[in-house]
């Protein structure tokens, strides 16, 4: 059959359509694939192509408030294996075996996997020259990664505070875990463009992003503060063989943290050679427990507030015990302190003095002053595992739970706690919320990216009643129970603290935590410092036998070391035996040998040097030192030799 022209006509232009249209679909959707999608297909296939190899960042290092290094990194080689380009699997394993240590059959399954990179366990975070030994062994497909890890340059010093990181610098306890996150960085990573056989892809560079280190974290912690008290607690570990030992040392203006410390301690690096109750508890701010004797500043303050008491001319009698509702509160003092004024009654630290303050508040006055100062709820430290201690219900506080309250008995309190409260007692009322981490600083430019400042929580008691109280606890230290914490020079304050300790809800005999806590200067404190000794063996266990002299040790070395000046302004203090008589060195520049001799009844000489008059001298005029300690004078010839 014939077609006619006009059908094939018709034929040739659908054929020629349905092409055009068909070209005309193929070139829009390749214009789609290149102009489009062609970016994200690209990215595909790159993403099927690369593999991922991670960068760790650098974690940020802990400082002390004068940029010491208290927690740092040290390089540690991590080896891994890329099992598609190892040629012979079982020799390799065979070589990693011995050189890590480990079984051929545990080497074998890392070179054996079919995953593209591998990092073998046993050979993390080695040592440089186990990384050489491995590189020397020239084996394909096993490669010597740069890492880090976690370092602490000095040991134990301040191990509860910093806490540590684990093996993948992530922070598991302490500061290193509270501010994880900013610590920690961002990773990065490399990606190299591979066939299936893992061999590098042609004409395709690797892809590199850089880790993004963390920030570094200046504390306000200083380290000489903190190196005296470790110092100290070293001596009375060694001298009482105690259950524990606390300190805390802060600026009362501020609240910041200038040293914490306890025992036992450990080493971060090594915590799993402690047993974990060790390194999890950061005592200072975890314990609680009966404050005992410290605990009646607030007492003290509370009632002054009120003008409940004048200290100087109001009197107190104690007869050695105080009824209260059928129960008998006994002093400390066998007998009791007879008549006194209630300063005395604070200077001797006095349990029936401070049982009438308590009753003359009430129960309402006296826990409302307890709570502004914070007791019963946690201070908001930066560090983990605080405390909250314990108060009574108000509805179940009678008259015998008001008077133990009031002299630090009945009572469970944090170290923290009681180192807070106190500084509000004397820096004129103020409550601030203690801290440790003052700033965090960018580790390439040095900036600080953000900076934490004193929190006040509230106004406790007045400046009038701060400065009774400074007086008060001043005078504790010149002449009451206080003395051994005494420093020439410096007007110190301070209260000590004796409570028995509790086990299945009675007290224990002779076991006690024995406490003390000073500040100064007293005029104008910028430090308070808190020690506690838990159970010290083979002494009287009193605060001010056993703690004292500690905190005064603290006192006097951190205030020089700190930049405060002596002053010769200070309560004198009471001498009793056997405490040395401190005499105060004359000035002899100028005298002669005869005139010297005169002189010094009660000190001895050392004289050296030729010449017809003393030029030199040492200690100088003015400085208080034992009777009967040598002074060192030196002759020669000046006419222009005159004493000051």
């Amino acid at each position: 059959m014939r077609v006619s022209n006009v059908t094939v006509r018709r034929r040739l232009i659908i054929v020629l359509t349905v092409g055009v249209l068909l070209f005309a679909i193929i070139d829009i959707r390749l214009g789609i694939v290149q102009f489009v999608l062609g970016d994200m297909l690209t990215e595909r296939a790159k993403d099927s192509w690369s593999r991922n190899i991670p960068f760790e960042p650098e974690r940020g290092e802990i400082l002390d408030r004068n940029g010491i290094p208290l927690a740092t990194n040290i390089s540690a080689p991590t080896v891994f294996v890329m099992p598609r380009q190892i040629k012979n699997p079982a020799e390799a394993a065979e070589k990693l075996a011995a050189a890590l240590n480990i079984s051929k059959e545990k080497a074998y399954g890392y070179v054996s996997q079919k995953s593209f990179l591998v990092r073998i366990n046993e050979g993390r975070k080695i040592s440089h020259e186990k990384a050489r030994e491995i590189q020397n062994l020239r084996l394909d497909g096993v490669y010597i990664a740069e890492d880090s890890k976690r370092h602490y340059p000095y040991g134990s010093y301040l191990s509860h505070v910093l806490g540590f990181a684990g093996i993948d610098n992530q922070g598991l306890m302490g500061l290193e875990l509270y501010y994880d996150d900013q610590l920690s960085g961002d990773k990065g990573s490399i990606k190299p463009y591979l066939t299936a056989k893992s061999q590098p892809m042609p004409n395709l560079s690797a892809d590199y992003a850089p880790p993004v280190d963390g920030l570094n974290l200046k504390l306000t912690i200083d380290s000489k503060v903190q190196t005296i008290i470790d110092r100290e607690l070293d001596i009375a570990e060694a001298k009482y063989n105690p259950d524990g030992i606390i300190a805390i040392a802060m600026d009362p203006n501020t609240g910041e943290i200038l040293g914490m410390d306890s025992r036992p301690n450990f080493d971060p690096a090594n915590f799993r050679d402690v047993p974990q109750e060790v390194y999890n508890r950061n005592l200072p701010v975890w314990s609680t427990y009966e404050p005992g004797s410290t605990f009646k500043i607030i007492t003290l303050a509370a009632a002054l507030e009120e003008k409940e008491v004048d200290l100087q001319k109001e009197s107190f009698n104690d007869s050695g015990a105080v009824k209260v509702a059928g129960a008998t509160l006994h002093c400390w003092k066998r007998g009791g302190h007879g008549h006194q004024s209630f300063l005395e009654v604070v200077q001797n630290s006095c349990n029936p003095g401070f049982v009438e303050l308590g009753e003359r508040l009430g129960k309402e006055r006296l826990f409302k002053y307890i709570k502004d100062f914070g007791f019963g709820q946690k201070t908001g430290i930066d560090l983990q595992g605080e405390g909250k201690g314990i108060l009574f219900n108000m509805d179940r506080v009678g008259p015998v739970e008001q008077a133990t309250t009031a002299f630090g008995q009945g009572v469970s309190v944090t170290p923290i706690q009681q180192v807070a409260a106190v500084s509000a007692a004397v820096n004129g009322g103020y409550l601030y919320t203690p801290y440790v981490a003052k700033e965090f600083i960018d580790p390439v430019t040095g900036k600080v990216v953000s900076r934490n400042t004193p929190q006040l929580k509230r106004r406790v008691i007045s400046e009038e009643t701060s400065k009774q109280v400074r007086y008060a606890l001043e005078s504790v230290v010149a002449q009451g129970t206080g003395k051994n914490a005494f420093v020439e020079g410096y007007r110190v304050g301070g209260k000590t603290g004796t409570a028995q300790k509790v086990k299945d809800g009675r007290y224990m005999e002779n076991n006690h935590i024995v406490s003390f806590i000073g500040f100064a200067p007293a005029d104008d404190p910028e430090i308070v410092i808190y020690v506690a000794v838990d159970n010290p063996k083979g002494t009287v266990q009193f605060g001010g036998v056993v703690v004292a002299p500690i905190v005064g040790n603290i006192m006097e070395d951190s205030l020089r070391a700190l930049g405060v000046k002596p002053r010769k302004e200070q309560i004198e203090k009471e001498y009793k035996w056997p405490d040395p008589i401190l005499v105060e060195v004359p000035n002899v520049l100028g005298l002669t040998k005869q005139e010297l001799r005169n002189q010094l009844y009660t000190l001895q000489l050392d004289i050296s040097g030729e010449g017809d008059s003393v030029i030199q001298q040492a200690p100088a005029p003015g400085v208080k030192v034992e009777e009967g300690s040598t002074i060192r004078v030196y002759l020669g010839n000046s006419e222009k030799t005159k004493k000051d």
